[in-house]
């Protein structure tokens, strides 16, 4: 059994967020081993609360370690300040098979995830696709972990616990909320067009959201495009504020998603957010699909909003130009589903509005 396991995974912020329910899990059911989690620095802050045995250490793999000679030395800093003794790919990509590689010549037990490629292909082909949902990321995450011999046991709820963030990390967003008081979050951007809903139709849930009473809306979202957008619907709709004014970073971000009552995301990271501190998703999906194997942690079937098209998915990440040229998938979802779905799941309003 490994005593300093080494574990990389550089990949975007959704993909390494699916990983902290395992990892965390993983520390918890060994704790005579140390786990040092190797990520983007600008992912190293995600891990909030983490493990007494889990160091993670933020790797800037497009400048200081670019190169193959620049890994080496990664490698060798690693070696030499941890000591590790064996090396869990979750990422599978040039960069960390290198590592691999290195890793491997000095020794060390390796293991890499298995991403499924073949089965993700079938399902996404245009024709003869087959419909069957295949095995989570983060189960391929644990399959790394088992191949080592590690007991492994769900010991993940959320990055708090089984409490919720502190009020004090968000105030100058908002006060904390208050008794009767219903909070949504709205995340309506995703990387790719085939995962977006239509701004003018997600414009339309949240102008119904807005009108409950004793309701908030908090807007999720980044860049110059995204800020506009939020901006402009949180100065024409009461009760409604975008965080995209201002990078507030994400033990701020985490703190105020672990008070809402429900969040509306796309499929991307901000769904595996939500759920890392236990709020329940309404999720809603066009080019991709669930079956993919990227639903968020602890998510239900019965929160997911999307269309039965059979050109559905074709696409794992949302990224292919739609066939049919009018991305029916999204366009096609009526504002009234998403509404209803975050109606069935928020509480009832108070009794005298």
């Amino acid at each position: 059994m490994p005593r300093n396991l080494l574990v990389a995974r550089f990949s975007a912020l959704g993909d390494v967020a699916m990983t902290i329910p395992v990892v965390y899990s993983a520390c918890r059911c060994n704790p005579d081993t140390r786990f040092i989690f190797i990520t983007k620095p600008v992912q190293e802050s995600l891990f909030i609360n983490p493990p007494e045995n889990l160091v993670v250490i933020g790797v800037d793999v497009k400048n200081e370690y670019k190169t193959p000679r620049d890994l080496w030395r990664l490698f060798k800093e690693l070696r030499a300040q941890y000591s590790i003794d064996a090396f869990a790919d979750l990422h599978g990509v040039l960069r960390s098979f290198f590592l691999r590689a290195v890793c491997t010549l000095h020794g060390m037990k390796c293991h890499s995830i298995h991403k499924g490629r073949m089965h993700k292909r079938a399902l996404t082909r245009p024709r003869n696709k087959v419909m069957l949902p295949l095995i989570s990321s983060r189960a391929r995450y644990r399959e790394v972990f088992y191949r080592f011999g590690f007991a492994l046991e769900e010991k993940f709820t959320s990055l708090y616990g089984s409490d919720k963030g502190d009020p004090a990390m968000f105030a100058d967003i908002t006060p904390p909320k208050a008794e009767g008081e219903r909070w949504i979050g709205i995340a309506p951007f995703a990387k790719h067009k085939g995962k977006i809903y239509p701004p003018e139709l997600m414009e339309k849930v949240v102008a119904e959201l807005a009108a409950m009473p004793s309701t908030k809306i908090f807007l999720f979202g980044g860049g110059d495009y995204e800020r506009k957008i939020l901006g402009e619907w949180a100065s024409r709709y009461n009760g409604v504020t975008s965080l995209a004014e201002t990078r507030h970073g994400f033990a701020v971000e985490l703190a105020l998603l672990s008070h809402l009552d429900t969040m509306v995301s796309m499929d991307s990271a901000n769904m595996h957010l939500a759920s890392l501190v236990g709020v329940r998703v309404v999720s809603v999906w066009g080019a991709t699909h669930p079956y993919c194997g990227f639903k968020g942690f602890r998510q239900k079937e019965a929160d997911i909003v999307q269309l039965p098209m059979t050109c559905r998915p074709c696409s794992v990440f949302g990224n292919k130009p739609c066939s049919r040229g009018d991305y029916h998938c999204l366009a096609g979802i009526p504002p009234q589903m998403i509404v209803t779905k975050v109606k069935s799941i928020i509480p009832p309003s108070p009794p005298n509005e």
